[in-house]
């Protein structure tokens, strides 16, 4: 009899990172890994998922019509261009569900967010990479890249794992050069954390165009990760069809309520935005100042290369490790001289500071 047999392309999903080093080294004390907020969620936020418990027993219904208008109000939105789901990944998804198909290709900048062609495997669908400008993505070449085939063109902005971003006024350009069958995603996960001039942010352009959509997430900056949720914006007749595959129930009860709290307390989002920038304004000029090249970001993490190829990323990686410090590297050749390194407290940071200083002078 036949083998079960899964779609074709599901073979060609691979880990985009580097699997961390864990045997017989000492656990993880500092987690510089992940990206996530090192402050941690609003302590309103905390109490709302407390006090949702007493209501665990029961299935939210339709959750985006309490969180879509907390959203609308928060950022001067149209709630019916809203939807939630599981964290941006699980929108995402959908999308890509929904608009590719075995004849389809799914354009990227060509060292952006690594996971993305995964989401054109599963779907039978074919990534294709853009070249770009020393690891910031370039209008040019995605236009270029562009053929008949093209149905979703994914930028993240900031992008990850560089910490790079397009202004808004390239990124208008692209839009402009997209045909109209064409789908553009702005993937803006890290938006909150930016402070460059010329950024725009992604839901100006997704509230007036016909084949935009942006996304956004409560992981980062609200320091929401384990609570997954994850929002989206564009054209209603784009979020019907979203909603179309989604979950019966895609978010918990506490998680929408912690979110709606979140939004709530602007002081704590404020603080967070702050700290942030301080430590990455501290971070580059202190890791520069070490002699590894430190390229600029607008997010809540710095990408580090390693040059001297007796000091490598891989055994700073190593190193830090063995003192119980994690950070990330990633499985594609364009990173095989970097680490990332998340934003976390003051005093974790100095320690890995010290740590890859010691290193780069000859330490294990």
């Amino acid at each position: 009899m036949p083998a079960v047999t899964p779609k074709q392309g599901i073979s060609q999903i691979k880990s985009h990172m580097v699997s961390g080093q864990g045997e017989g080294l000492p656990p993880v004390s500092i987690a510089l890994n992940s990206n996530e907020s090192a402050f941690g969620p609003s302590p309103l936020a905390v109490a709302a998922f407390q006090a949702a418990a007493s209501g665990l027993e029961r299935y939210l219904e339709n959750p985006a019509s309490l969180l879509a208008p907390a959203l609308a109000e928060s950022f001067g939105l149209d709630a019916d261009r809203i939807t939630i789901g599981q964290g941006s990944d699980d929108l995402l998804a959908r999308l890509a569900r929904a608009y590719l198909d075995p004849d389809a290709e799914l354009l990227r900048s060509v060292n952006g967010y690594l996971k993305i062609p995964n989401y054109a495997h599963a779907n039978n669908a074919r990534p294709v990479a853009a070249a770009d400008n020393n690891l910031t993505a370039s209008v040019d070449h995605l236009l270029a890249a562009i053929t008949e085939r093209t149905r979703i063109v994914y930028l993240a902005n900031p992008e990850n794992p560089a910490g790079t971003y397009l202004s808004g006024s390239e990124i208008r350009r692209l839009h402009a050069g997209l045909p109209d069958n064409v789908l553009l995603v702005l993937d803006c996960a890290y938006e909150e954390y930016v402070d460059a001039p010329d950024y725009e942010p992604g839901h100006r352009l997704a509230a007036e165009a016909d084949n935009v959509v942006m996304t956004r997430t409560f992981s980062k900056i609200f320091g929401m990760a384990g609570a997954r949720v994850g929002w989206m914006m564009g054209p209603p007749a784009i979020i019907d069809i979203v909603n179309r595959i989604g979950l019966t129930f895609p978010v918990a009860t506490a998680s929408v309520a912690a979110a709606r709290a979140a939004l709530e307390d602007t002081s704590h989002l404020q603080y967070v935005f702050e700290e942030n920038r301080r430590l990455r304004q501290k971070m580059t000029r202190s890791l520069s100042n070490l002699g590894l090249k430190v390229y600029p970001s607008q997010t809540n993490f710095v990408l580090l290369r390693f040059d001297n190829p007796d000091r490598t990323a891989a055994n700073a990686a190593l190193a830090l490790r063995r003192q119980g410090i994690a950070v990330r590297r990633f499985a594609s050749p364009a990173y095989n001289d970097c680490i990332r390194m998340t934003l976390g407290h003051e005093s974790e940071l100095n320690q890995a500071q010290q740590a890859i200083a010691r290193y780069l002078e000859g330490g294990a």
